[in-house]
């Protein structure tokens, strides 16, 4: 078994998931498609403070680029589509590829295996229900909840109207997808059918244990060496779900066993996992980037802990309201309570904590990156409010 130190563990870690590149002077669909592609997916969240939330691992990877981009792969014309929307780890955009390996968790939520309790009384008694609306939507084109007699939602995301929960589930079950979002980041359905494009939507689908194995080797590739759990964590899979495929991945090569300082867990290696001799550059993190996203594993990786307090009242926040950890190199040095202020245009850094151990350039490291960000938001100016070393 390979030995990993904790530093050598990161820069595997760093590379496979796109840091440590030269930014493109001029970033192309091609440099985004690839970064997507890498990473698996982009976690949609319709949170604004800043940017939503898909756009920003791209930005974090690549700098300034044009958000049209990605807009047009995720929701433009069906001959061009290169990404579509399904659960994977959360609510996500995914290369267009991965469809075939999603069925089985569309055929699970059809049969009301999966998804929340009031989801799942659509695949029995309600059943009626979700067929008259997807006729309707057969019939009448595109449409989104706010469409329906009874689609507008109340005070939240847990009332949603009936209209609202039998299109999410028929969106769990793969029966439609979406079309389209509009100005207000409502989802637009339509069949799925009539979305995917057909060359995808004909492949054969594989049975579970095949596509669960090929979304491990992806989790793998995107994360270069990781535990079990990060390797189900990424795509949402549950143990008995996964288990299988790790031992068959390992026997094939594909997955090389590691022990990585540190680590009480037997880890994974993935065979074309790149361990560079050093990782350099700056990025702002999205909460739900995939470097972050599982807490545990950055706790693990670079002794940072992380907690998003969107949902924590104001009074009990440690940090702030929307905190992007910043990567300086081969470390998370601080963090920033950011804002977009469109109305001034002005970037807002409400608060910057920097880390115990930052380095002496972290504030004009990190200056630089808040300029940047400012630029490729259209915003003209960025307000630093206090500056403060935290203690862990």
């Amino acid at each position: 078994m390979t030995s990993l130190s904790l530093k050598q563990a990161r820069r595997i870690f760093l590379a496979a998931q796109g840091f440590g590149a030269r930014h493109p002077e001029t970033v192309g669909a091609p440099h985004l498609r690839r970064t997507v592609e890498r990473l698996g997916l982009h976690q949609i969240d319709s949170v604004n403070v800043l940017a939503r939330m898909h756009y920003l691992p791209a930005f974090s990877r690549l700098g300034s680029y044009d958000r049209m981009l990605l807009e047009r792969d995720a929701w433009g014309p069906k001959r061009s589509r290169r990404l579509f929307e399904y659960w994977a780890h959360e609510a996500s955009l995914l290369p267009i590829d991965l469809h075939p390996h999603f069925r089985w968790r569309m055929a699970r939520a059809e049969r009301g295996e999966i998804g929340w309790r009031h989801l799942r009384l659509f695949a029995q008694e309600r059943n009626h229900e979700a067929k008259a609306v997807l006729d309707r939507i057969a019939a009448e084109g595109p449409l989104a909840a706010s469409d329906f007699e009874n689609g507008s939602s109340k005070s939240g995301w847990w009332e949603w109207s009936e209209a609202k929960l039998a299109l999410e589930w028929l969106f769990w079950s793969g029966q439609i997808t979406t079309a389209t979002r509009r100005g207000s980041f409502e989802r637009v359905y339509d069949l799925s059918e009539r979305v995917i494009p057909r060359a995808v939507f004909d492949l054969p689908t594989p049975d579970a244990a095949t596509a669960q194995r090929a979304l491990i080797e992806r989790s793998a590739r995107a994360l270069g060496v990781a535990t079990a759990t990060d390797l189900r964590d990424y795509f949402r899979l549950k143990p008995e779900e996964a288990n299988h495929a790790i031992p068959e991945l390992e026997e094939e090569g594909v997955l090389v066993p590691v022990a990585v300082q540190g680590w009480s867990q037997k880890a994974w290696l993935h065979r074309d996992a790149k361990l560079p001799r050093r990782v350099r550059g700056d990025a702002l993190l999205a909460p739900f980037d995939p470097l972050i996203w599982e807490r545990s594993r950055t706790e693990r990786l670079f002794g940072f802990r992380y907690r998003i307090e969107i949902y924590v009242p104001a009074d009990k926040r440690t940090h702030g309201y929307f905190v992007l950890p910043f990567l300086q190199d081969e470390a998370l040095t601080a963090r920033v309570d950011l804002k977009a202020d469109r109305q001034a245009g002005r970037l807002l850094a409400h608060r910057i904590t920097l880390e115990p151990d930052a380095p002496p350039d972290t504030p004009e490291r990190l200056a630089v990156e808040l300029a940047r960000m400012a630029g490729w938001l259209g915003l003209g100016e960025v307000r630093i409010g206090e500056t403060i070393r935290g203690n862990q």
